[in-house]
């Protein structure tokens, strides 16, 4: 299923929560998790093979959003049959995202917010969804939404240091380039953290991460590229998590 968010359509907040056990709708799993992507969406791939080979039981993708409508992560979402929608983001000078003057949520948020109360997501992952989310669309959907991040944070997501496992302190990198942050402050270890979204970008509560060495001969693809695969199996204990939460 596919639609683009640019045809007429009028887009509407409902402020009625979604219940599970409405006698006229047919049991519906446990946990119904829409996935936000921008790029590549191997971290969608993991939560799709988890679900097939049953590593999820009660979980399924209820949606997939994707703001770059040539994403190979919208290809992966096409061969597994998933309901997958092209959501447009605005740009003001370069901003990631466009607050309303007033203070609520931007267009193209009120859209997002409309599409996942439709398919009455429970859970919503962030997984390499290149757009920073504002505090007026974050309390629609509290302890809802979880981010993948390439780097350590603090327990509670604040912070300026972290303590690794050997009682090593490192700085906190955040933002688009923790990676390279990594590499340039010249640090031993770094890893990859599922937290969860709050308005101020890479510090909300972590529900898991993982350690990582840094090898001599790292360079800022290839330490991606092992990280990622720390992810990968981060993403499926986050969302298991979550549903136990739930």
């Amino acid at each position: 299923m596919t639609y683009n968010s640019q045809h007429n359509f009028e887009w509407k907040v409902s402020q009625r929560k979604h219940t599970l056990g409405d006698p006229i709708e047919p049991p519906r799993p446990s946990l119904r998790v829409g996935v936000l992507i921008s790029g590549s969406g191997s971290n969608l791939q993991a939560l799709i093979d988890a679900i097939e080979t049953s590593q999820l039981p009660g979980v399924e993708i209820a949606l997939v959003v994707s703001n770059n409508a040539q994403a190979q992560g919208v290809q992966r979402a096409f061969k597994h049959m998933l309901p997958t929608i092209y959501l447009p983001w605005g740009k003001i000078g370069g901003a990631q995202f466009t607050a309303d003057q007033r203070g609520g949520m931007s267009p193209d948020e009120k859209k997002l917010t409309s599409l996942l109360q439709l398919f009455q997501v429970d859970l919503i992952v962030l997984a390499g969804w290149m757009r920073i989310l504002s505090a007026p669309f974050l309390a629609q959907f509290p302890w809802q939404v979880i981010n993948l991040h390439p780097a350590l944070l603090p327990d509670d997501g604040t912070g300026h240091i972290y303590t690794t496992q050997d009682g090593t302190q490192i700085p906190v990198f955040r933002g688009l380039h923790a990676v390279r942050q990594a590499l340039q402050a010249g640090v031993k270890v770094t890893g990859s953290t599922v937290h969860y979204v709050t308005p101020e970008v890479d510090a909300g509560p972590v529900i898991c991460r993982e350690e990582l060495a840094i090898e001599p001969a790292d360079t800022e693809e290839s330490l991606h590229e092992r990280l990622k695969q720390i992810e990968h199996r981060l993403i499926i204990e986050a969302v298991r998590i979550c549903q136990e939460r739930a």
